[in-house]
């Protein structure tokens, strides 16, 4: 059964948007103290949306079932993944896009955010949209369908990508990040590489760095 996103919306007016995927195994509540670590104006008016992923067998983990955008199948010679669940994670990204174009938000006031896996998923969903949005916050993440997606589409609207990644990162080493931050920046999106003294998480001066380029990008 699919959960409901959890949305928190702004106390003025909403008229900008950040759709929050979180990770592997995490829950749609994962990253609601970093929204309120942010510590925003009290007038601001970001709607935050942070869906949830359903319960799958992940192959890499023994078939144990998990909050879980796409099944891992493998882990070299490249992370191999299941493709029809990365096409249904990122059209449901897609999705939330359209409602919140729908209720009146324009697309270059709309972020998408996703950490690890999410951020993958974002990724993904962003280069499929064409559409001129906000940005995109990749956190601790990589790109496992960039190399397919960056020749298959040709160009599309640049655009602006944060990405934060731990120099201690276990779980998806930092070249995993560096190289998707890499790629599409060779393709013409204006991107921005943070390396924090951390391992798969966020630290203090990430939040303080998004909290910046949100404002950059949302002029609160």
């Amino acid at each position: 059964m699919q959960i409901a996103p959890l949305i928190i919306d702004s106390p003025a007016p909403a008229d900008a948007c950040v759709i929050w995927l979180h990770g592997l195994g995490a829950d749609r509540y994962d990253f609601v103290p970093v929204v309120e670590a942010l510590r925003l104006p009290a007038k601001h008016g970001i709607r935050f949306i942070f869906p949830q992923a359903p319960n799958r067998p992940v192959t890499i983990n023994g078939g144990f079932p998990m909050p879980c955008w796409y099944d891992i199948l493998g882990m070299s010679p490249a992370r191999l993944i299941n493709q029809a669940q990365m096409d249904e994670s990122a059209a449901m990204v897609r999705q939330l896009v359209a409602e919140q174009l729908e209720a009146g938000i324009a697309a270059e006031r709309i972020i998408l955010a996703g950490f690890s896996q999410g951020g993958a998923v974002v990724l993904h969903a962003a280069l499929e949209a064409g559409l001129p949005l906000g940005g995109v916050m990749a956190l601790s993440t990589y790109g496992p369908t960039l190399e397919s997606l960056l020749s298959e589409r040709g160009a599309t609207p640049p655009l602006n990508i944060f990405f934060a990644h731990g120099q201690y990162d276990d779980v998806l080493p930092q070249q995993l990040g560096r190289d998707a931050h890499d790629r599409l920046q060779a393709a013409g999106h204006h991107t921005r590489w943070r390396l924090y003294p951390m391992a798969h998480e966020v630290c203090p001066q990430e939040v303080a760095d998004i909290r910046s380029w949100l404002c950059e990008r949302l002029a609160f």
